[in-house]
């Protein structure tokens, strides 16, 4: 190449660099500028001077350092920058920056290593960008966010709220009126045994409430068994048509190879009996309700998103109206409903969610509004071992009669009135009772006076818990019988050997089945 070729090369090569300066210095909303090896401002555009507010003859020659808050310049932010676009060639990040008036800004920062042709740092290209807008708009749109999910859960406590206060009532009302009605009727045994009997039937409707309660809660006992799905859902099929009544064609098509699962045998009843009425209520004139099972393997990413394993997929259909979008979204909310008053709490999906989620499965709603509803229950497979380990559940057996003679019984309970009610119903049974209000007083008790056969606790307490009693007193005296007492399901873990379970709410037939199986496992123990 001549002479005159390559000055014309170089004056062309510095034409071009003279236009992108232009060009750079000209960008008015991004500051672009450049740094010397360590750090220090040795360009500075029209961007930077517009909202970073320091002239080019205020900044070139200063440390970009300047720039950062008194507490990243204390914790070597601005090092630390230059060291990872050393290290890495660039470095990107967001932080608070200065302006000249002391203001501080939310920065967008692009650093780049800038290195000769034989590796060597010759400097750093900086781009800063200003988005405190969009920051602030960010923090906006999640505090929008955070509002809203809080809303959505004032607004589902409250919904709770209000259908436990109004079946509560009614539960109350019934109560009170009986209560007032027996004081009257007391010189007339009959009229006092009817009275009775209605009481009883609202404590049975108080005690469905709070397990339905529970089992949205997921903290309901279940009392879990190895179930033969066919047997099961075919041996309800006289009480399912009866719910349905005369105009509704039951269909069931279940195969006798459908795999077994582990659930709570009465829930699982239960929750089946819920969807049956839904369906029912569903037609208002005639239709056809289908149960059905199939044996499915899930896979990694199934619709469901339930684990993958071996599951048994029962079915329960209608062909009747069907849900809207918004119905679907809302179902198995808790005292969602759209039946009229006093047709139902809202809580029969929302029990069979909770169901299906402590056991391990799903509830999968699928439905189109005139086009019918189909819900699927999805069961984990119980394991051969699982199937010879099992008994039947505690809820299903008979309730036996009084025996193994009289018992001294301490009850621990808070509440003065169950205390009273419990010791009184124990009482009638042949035994003695003691009564502590505390775990710390039954303690106190039980070293006072150590002729305490039996303790029987309830778990929910101030201070220690009954669980906590129980292990300790079954540290001090390893002997002592214990009857545990709880309406949640959480408390089974680290309970010692010999601990019988009574759910609450309980009554005076639980109570003697709890008191004999007690007094069974000690002698089991003393045998062997």
């Amino acid at each position: 190449m001549d002479s005159d070729s390559t000055m014309e090369t170089h004056t062309l090569d510095a034409l071009s660099a003279q236009k992108f300066r232009s060009l750079v210095e000209a960008i008015a909303d991004i500051a672009i500028y450049m740094l010397d090896p360590d750090g220090y401002i040795i360009s500075w555009n029209a961007g930077a001077e517009r909202f970073k507010g320091h002239a080019r003859e205020e900044v070139l020659g200063k440390h970009f350092g300047m720039f950062y808050t008194d507490d990243d310049r204390a914790a070597g932010m601005p090092d630390r920058t230059l060291s990872i676009a050393r290290n890495e060639g660039r470095f990107e990040g967001e932080g608070w920056r200065l302006r000249k008036d002391g203001q501080r800004f939310w920065a967008h920062v692009i650093m780049d290593c800038i290195t000769d042709e034989e590796g060597t740092v010759i400097g750093y290209a900086k781009i800063t960008r200003d988005v405190t807008s969009q920051r602030i708009a960010s923090e906006q749109l999640e505090q929008a966010r955070r509002e809203l999910s809080q809303a959505q859960k004032l607004e589902a406590i409250g919904q709770l709220t209000g259908g436990v206060a109004h079946d509560f009532n009614n539960l109350l009302m019934v109560m009170q009126s009986t209560l007032d009605m027996i004081r009257l009727k007391s010189a007339d045994p009959d009229q006092v045994v009817n009275l009775v009997g209605l009481a009883q039937a609202a404590v049975k409707r108080g005690a469905t409430l709070t397990q339905r309660m529970l089992a949205f809660a997921r903290k309901q006992e279940l009392h879990t068994e190895v179930i033969d799905v066919y047997d099961l859902v075919n041996g309800m099929g006289d009480m399912l048509q009866w719910v349905l009544g005369q105009r509704i064609h039951l269909i069931m098509t279940l195969s006798k190879e459908t795999d077994k699962v582990l659930i709570d045998a009465n829930q699982l009843e239960l929750a089946l009996m819920n969807l049956t009425v839904n369906a029912r209520d569903a037609m208002p004139m005639t239709g056809t309700v289908t149960f059905s099972a199939r044996n499915v393997r899930v896979a990694q990413a199934h619709p469901t998103e339930l684990p993958p394993g071996d599951y048994v997929c029962l079915s329960v259909v209608d062909d009747g109206t069907g849900m809207d979008a918004d119905t679907l979204a809302k179902a198995a909310d808790p005292f969602f409903t759209t039946k009229g008053v006093d047709r139902g709490t809202g809580l029969g999906l929302s029990m069979v969610h909770g169901l299906m989620e402590q056991s391990g499965g799903r509830m999968v709603i699928r439905s189109t509004q005139g086009a019918g509803t189909r819900i699927e229950l999805w069961l984990p497979t119980a394991s051969a071992q699982a199937d010879a380990a099992t008994s039947p559940a505690p809820a299903r057996r008979p309730a036996p009669s009084p025996g193994a003679g009289s018992q001294r019984i301490l009850v621990v309970d808070d509440n003065p009135l169950v205390r009273s009610t419990t010791s009184a119903a124990l009482e009638s049974m042949g035994h003695s009772t003691l009564e502590a209000a505390s775990a710390e007083e039954a303690l106190a008790t039980i070293e006072r006076d150590g002729a305490v056969d039996i303790l029987l606790t309830d778990h929910v307490m101030a201070g220690m818990t009954g669980a906590q009693l129980t292990n300790l007193v079954k540290s001090r005296w390893p002997g002592m019988p214990i009857v545990l007492a709880s309406a949640f399901a959480d408390i089974h873990d680290n309970l010692p050997d010999g601990v019988v379970r009574l759910a609450k709410p309980y009554g005076r037939d639980d109570l003697v089945q709890a008191i004999n199986a007690v007094l069974g496992k000690q002698a089991r123990q003393a045998r062997g």
